[in-house]
């Protein structure tokens, strides 16, 4: 089957525009429950680092759909990484039992 490029285009900025959009929900609750406890460091890490390459990719071949979708989602996985980091250190200062018990 061949399509257009328009319709390529279209279809192409759907699907960024639903796989990005998935990540949102994610750095919301993340944010406001102030704990990434379930996060996977390793996994948002890599994943990170993979929406970074996808996104030198688009710049190499031109498309403002794989630029655009990775930019965003490349900044909401590094907010992932950020606040796990941020709120792991926190729960490690944080005294264990704060009951005055010890």
């Amino acid at each position: 089957m061949i399509v257009s490029s328009e319709t390529a285009t279209l279809i192409g900025s759907v699907a960024a525009v639903c796989t990005t959009g998935a990540f949102v929900p994610q750095v919301v609750r993340v944010w406001r429950m102030r704990s990434a406890a379930a996060i996977s460091l390793a996994t948002f890490s890599v994943f990170a680092f993979g929406t970074f390459v996808w996104l030198l990719y688009g710049w190499f071949i031109n498309s403002w759909p794989v630029i655009v979708a990775n930019a965003v989602t490349f900044a909401l996985a590094i907010s992932i990484v950020l606040l796990k980091l941020k709120y792991d250190r926190a729960a490690r200062r944080a005294p264990a039992d704060r009951t005055g018990r010890g």
